[in-house]
């Protein structure tokens, strides 16, 4: 008995010594950017929680007609008073938000408490240095804010080539006007 031995072709394995070239020249790339688009995705999260936040509060507003509370917010934690006076600021489940024209004003006490970028609830006087040490843990950071109207806060996701390019603002609003919350810039994720 004679018995035929059959194996690949030298053709048959270049050709697939190039398809796996192919595949790793393509697929290496997206393999390395995982954490850039886990940056983006976790940017587009803040953005969304931050226009949620800034709707809710201004309904609670609306609703609220601006005539203040009787008692302290439950959990009195925020700017002043501490019973919400639902023109400078509304109480929610979490402490006292700020508000300006109905919504969120541009800061810590504001849009950043409203948003939930943190299990921490700032308390008035609480410093964007000090509010930074606190976001640093989940990933974030912001600059900027204040009270007034057209006062704007930048919400960074850290971690990235230039994270003050991976970013979004967040402009408290004139009277009459909503906020302005900006698209992401995503060239430093």
């Amino acid at each position: 008995m004679h018995s035929k031995q059959r194996g690949f072709t030298m053709i048959e394995l270049i050709v697939v010594i190039v398809i796996l070239g192919i595949l790793a020249a393509v697929a290496l790339p997206r393999f390395t950017n995982i954490q850039t688009d886990a940056r983006v995705a976790k940017l587009n999260a803040a953005r969304g929680a931050v226009q949620t936040a800034s709707s809710l509060v201004r309904g609670t507003a609306l609703v609220r007609g601006g005539v203040a509370d009787t008692v302290a917010c439950a959990a009195n934690v925020g700017p002043a008073p501490n019973a919400a006076n639902n023109t400078t600021n509304v109480c929610t489940e979490s402490g006292r938000i700020a508000i300006l024209n109905g919504f969120p004003t541009s800061e810590v006490q504001g849009i950043v408490n409203a948003a939930g970028l943190t299990t921490v609830f700032f308390p008035a006087g609480t410093t964007v240095a000090t509010a930074n040490t606190t976001l640093a843990n989940e990933g974030y950071s912001v600059a900027g804010g204040g009270a007034a109207a057209g006062s704007v806060i930048t919400v960074s996701v850290t971690g990235g080539t230039n994270p003050a390019n991976c970013s979004f603002t967040y402009t408290s609003p004139a009277a009459n006007a909503s906020p302005v919350i900006s698209a992401i810039t995503r060239t430093g994720c």
